[in-house]
Order: C-alpha cells, then structure tokens, then sequence
C-alpha cells in the first residue's frame, strides 16, 4: 500500500468517525435542549474538536487531491466538506450571542445538517 493509498484509507475513515461524531453531538445537544439546560462547555469543546477535525480531513482530502486522488463527483464533495466547515464555526459564534435555549437549538441543528453532509460526502468520495 502506497502513501496515497493509505491517505484515502484515512481520509475515509475519519469521514465515518465524523459521521458518528456528528450524530452523537446531535443526540448531546438535542436532550440539552429537551432538558431546558443549555448545552455545557463539554458540549462546546466536542463542538469546536468537530470543526478541527473537519479542517483536517479537508487538509488531507487536498493533499490527495493534489497528488492524484479525486473524488467521484468533485466539487460536489469538495461542497459539502466546505459547507460543515462553515457551517460548524459560523454556528459557533453566531448562537453564543443568544439565549441558553437558542444557543442548543442552534449547535443540535447543525450538528444534525452536518451529520447529512458528511453523509452526502461519503457518497461522492471514492
């Protein structure tokens, strides 16, 4: 297995954890929500460790991107891991202006769309 082989292996892999990651944070924040509570700095951090991550499997997918390694449908791909990185940070600062109560809605909500589109990524990848 050569280095650009073993890249996609982890490129795809970490797309799979993502996916999870995602759901479980959607599942965190929705029952924060449920129980009126808010979300908590463990919450926020998982958060903000969700946007990393997403920055990195971007890097990697660029790495492989530029030496050979395309995905099947493109830009396509490429929209969706843009959109959850936009997504995540925007939705960050944007729902901490709020109220404790809209501040999980907000973060739960996107950690649901971005479960989608990490899902919609893995269908146009490899």
């Amino acid at each position: 297995m050569n280095a650009l082989q073993v890249l996609a292996v982890i490129h795809g892999r970490l797309a799979i954890a993502l996916l999870l990651f995602a759901v479980l944070l959607g599942l965190w924040g929705t029952l924060s929500l449920a129980r009126r509570r808010g979300v908590s700095g463990g919450f926020r951090s998982s958060y903000l460790i969700m946007f990393g991550l997403t920055a990195l499997q971007g890097v990697l997918g660029a790495i492989g991107y530029l030496f050979g390694d395309q995905p099947r449908e493109g830009l396509l791909h490429v929209v969706y891991g843009v959109f959850a990185l936009a997504a995540l940070i925007g939705v960050y600062f944007w729902a901490a202006r709020g109220n404790r109560d809209r501040e999980a809605f907000l973060m739960a909500t996107t950690c649901w769309i971005v479960a989608i589109a990490y899902g919609r990524g893995l269908t146009t990848g490899q």
